[in-house]
């Protein structure tokens, strides 16, 4: 029987394993630093994207790698500085894009989200917060007459598991149209996906309900594990040690180093996702996210912000932020970029607030689309990670549903 475990990490996946511990009758602590959460779990679009039900790592997401690179104007960066980290992933995504491997991803993915959207409420309405979900789906626009025939064709005959694509009602596109400055020349919703109203509320929502079911928490950052006689022991950056029956790590990004120590291969990339954010002026409260799919971008509507999702990076978690790219989303944002590249401080070149947004951390899709911009300023994040619901870059290659989706969770137990 397994009376303790301690859970490294306290991302959306680490909080939703030590409740699922949790309701097992196991006393849990979670080991994560004392710092305000600036991770992937919460600087994403908050998308349950239960329509995405094949793999990233598929032929077409192959041949459409050219086309996105952030060298040509896409929203799919490979800095050559970090090729030593993208180049062995990239190996093994190639390798991983056979019919045949595709064929079984798909089927365990179609599995997994079947069940997203049901843990999601369960969980919630546990947690007494029902509200921070919505399930009103999303747009999906394009902006030119070639794109939207092309793209509707390939949504309407795709397969979205238990969501449905139909195309937008005349009300539906006119409201669309009032969005952006952008031409709008198609548009087709997605029924059945779900969005989280805020990342902030909801981290909080779920920390309070671990304390509450007698939840503990080590604030530090951990160093090793290794496995003990009669369980296992997390050592921290301060020397200290920790011991439970299990250790679990979902730490995103951090997680591979963690394992290696047990000979267990955590084949990690660290993802960063260029984001602007703002106030959302006069973007409808009631608004489900909308994809710009030529653009590889993706508007959401929280409770109090407006976020853009878009560029997206494959390197270390230690490479150092491209301003360009922060840029690049900037002009793609029209006014809300342009707020943020007015702060008079700046850190490593940068505007301050943007410095102080940058770094979040998990593991692992054009020139301008100008959104109406917010009635004040906005602020440049970024994000590390693998396809948490941060950037929308085509059928099948973008928004990724984080509830059902760990990055690394591996359990070491002694023998």
């Amino acid at each position: 029987m397994i009376r303790s475990t301690i859970v490294v990490g306290d991302g959306v996946v680490a909080l939703n394993v030590a409740l699922a511990l949790q309701r097992r009758g196991t006393q849990v602590t979670i080991v994560a630093p004392d710092a305000p959460w600036r991770g992937a779990s919460w600087g994403n679009a908050g998308h349950i994207a239960v329509e995405q039900v094949e793999p990233l790592a598929s032929l077409a997401t192959v041949k459409s790698v050219p086309k996105r690179l952030f060298s040509r104007g896409g929203a799919l960066a490979l800095p050559a500085r970090a090729i030593r980290r993208w180049l062995p992933f990239t190996v093994r995504l190639l390798r991983a894009s056979t019919p045949a491997r595709f064929a079984r991803g798909k089927t365990a993915l179609s599995a997994m989200l079947a069940t997203a959207i049901p843990a999601w409420q369960r969980v919630l309405a546990e947690a007494g917060a029902p509200e921070l979900l919505r399930l009103d789906g999303h747009f999906i626009v394009w902006e030119t007459p070639e794109s939207a025939a092309q793209g509707r064709a390939s949504w309407l005959a795709a397969d979205t598991g238990g969501a449905t694509v139909r195309d937008v009602t005349a009300e539906e596109f006119a409201r669309l149209r009032t969005l952006t400055t952008a031409p709008i020349a198609g548009a087709v919703r997605v029924e059945g996906s779900g969005q989280i109203t805020d990342t902030g509320a909801l981290g909080a929502t779920l920390a309070a309900r671990f304390a509450a079911q007698g939840g503990a928490r080590v604030y530090g950052r951990a160093r090793s594990i290794a496995a003990a006689a009669d369980g296992a022991t997390v050592t921290l950056e301060d020397g200290s040690h920790w011991d439970a029956d299990v250790v679990v790590v979902a730490a995103g990004a951090a997680s591979a180093p963690l394992v290696e120590s047990q000979g267990l291969r955590a084949p990690l990339i660290a993802e960063r996702g260029y984001h602007i954010e703002g106030e959302p002026g006069d973007w409808p409260a009631d608004q489900p996210p909308v994809v710009f799919e030529d653009r590889s971008m993706i508007v959401t509507r929280f409770a109090g912000r407006l976020r853009a999702a878009s560029i997206v990076e494959f390197a270390a978690v230690e490479t150092p932020a491209d301003p360009r790219k922060w840029a690049r989303a900037a002009r793609a944002c029209g006014g809300a970029g342009a707020a943020a590249a007015r702060s008079d401080r700046t850190v490593d070149g940068r505007p301050a607030d943007v410095a102080r947004l940058s770094a979040r951390d998990r593991a692992q899709g054009r020139d301008r689309l100008c959104v109406r911009p917010p009635a004040s300023g906005a602020d440049a994040v970024g994000d590390h990670g693998r396809g948490a619901g941060g950037v929308a870059t085509g059928r099948g290659a973008g928004l990724r549903s984080f509830p059902v989706r760990s990055v690394a969770v591996r359990v070491i137990r002694a023998g």
